[in-house]
């Protein structure tokens, strides 16, 4: 039987060009992700052409790269939280709070959340209608997740993690709807958070996440990391994974895009995917040093060597359902 090839994508967003965009400076002296975030290099009319302009050099490089499942590359967004949480009623980004957020990783200026959370109008329905147009591949489509939109924002109104969390489930999977109506191939959520959060993940972080899933027809996915490194600041890893992988398998979501090469770890830990689609995260898009294809490939036979055995009757492995190499590289701040 002819071998099949692994199913590539990309996470979600890829570099924005400076012509585009200028990132703002943190209360840190690094980039500003969850307050003013930057800003845009043309206004208006101008600036609307020039996204569109950057969405289609990213889709063609995508293409070009080989890549099967495509995205828009976020190129429309400030940041990925906040383009969606500012399009929400219930949230101030005029005057920002400090606080700390990723478990003590980083103390940032972020938006409050200052009233009920409620879905507006459309977000990002025209940025995938005009991204299916453009490419003749499937698209996938990213939206934050509610555990990381908690510990990226001050909550002034719930006073109450888990409840703010279930509203903004409820305000997103609206959107999400919307989204899927459209036909992408994958709506992924990103959760960096549950990395650092192993408790929280298990107490109610699947059960928000499966609520930004109900009702979606399409393929959904979760993605999980440890956060990109930023010059001068630690990038913990707690090896997280054997707690917080069996309660992502037992989530709603079809797919778990997760983090492996970065932080180098062991492909052993997906023994605990018995039921889902990995997309294995084997390019690390961080290090100026590029992985070479004989690196790529062994570490995704050892990952389907492991994913072989986990599931139900382990011994065939259907590449293109079972795993998924997320093969671009992309520089949004998941961290």
């Amino acid at each position: 039987m002819k071998p099949q090839a692994f199913t590539t994508t990309v996470i979600g967003s890829m570099p924005k060009r400076p012509w585009l965009f200028t990132s703002a400076t943190a209360i840190d002296g690094r980039r500003d992700h969850f307050a003013v975030a930057g800003s845009w290099s043309l206004t208006a009319e101008q600036l609307k052409l020039a996204q569109d302009d950057a969405t289609r050099v990213v889709i063609r490089e995508q293409e070009r790269a080989g890549i099967d499942i495509v995205s828009d590359g976020e190129q429309r967004r400030k940041n990925y939280v906040t383009h969606l949480t500012a399009a929400m009623a219930g949230f101030d980004y005029e005057n920002f709070e400090v606080r700390t957020i990723r478990a003590g990783r980083s103390t940032v200026k972020v938006g409050r959340c200052v009233g009920p959370i409620e879905h507006r109008a459309p977000i990002l329905v025209e940025d995938l209608r005009f991204a299916i147009a453009e490419s003749d591949r499937p698209v996938r489509v990213t939206l934050p997740g509610p555990m990381t939109v908690v510990d990226s924002t001050a909550d002034t109104y719930y006073h109450d993690e888990k409840a703010m969390a279930f509203a903004w489930a409820d305000a997103i999977n609206k959107e999400a709807r919307l989204l899927d109506a459209l036909g992408p191939a994958v709506i992924q959520f990103d959760e960096p958070v549950f990395s650092r959060y192993p408790e929280k993940t298990a107490e109610w972080g699947i059960a928000a996440l499966d609520r930004c899933l109900d009702g979606l027809r399409c393929t959904t996915a979760v993605h999980v990391c440890y956060g990109y490194p930023q010059p001068g600041k630690e990038r913990p890893v707690r090896d997280t994974y054997p707690a917080i992988l069996a309660e992502l398998d037992r989530s709603k979501a079809d797919q778990l895009a997760l983090e492996f090469e970065g932080p180098g770890l062991d492909p052993r830990h997906l023994m605990a995917c018995k039921s889902k689609t990995v997309l294995f995260g084997c390019v690390f898009n961080s290090d100026d040093t590029f992985e070479t294809p004989e690196h790529v490939a062994r570490r995704l036979l050892a990952a389907a060597e492991v994913l072989g055995r986990a599931h139900s009757g382990g011994a065939r492995l259907r590449p293109r359902d079972d795993v998924a190499a997320a093969c671009g590289r992309e520089t949004p701040y998941h961290g």
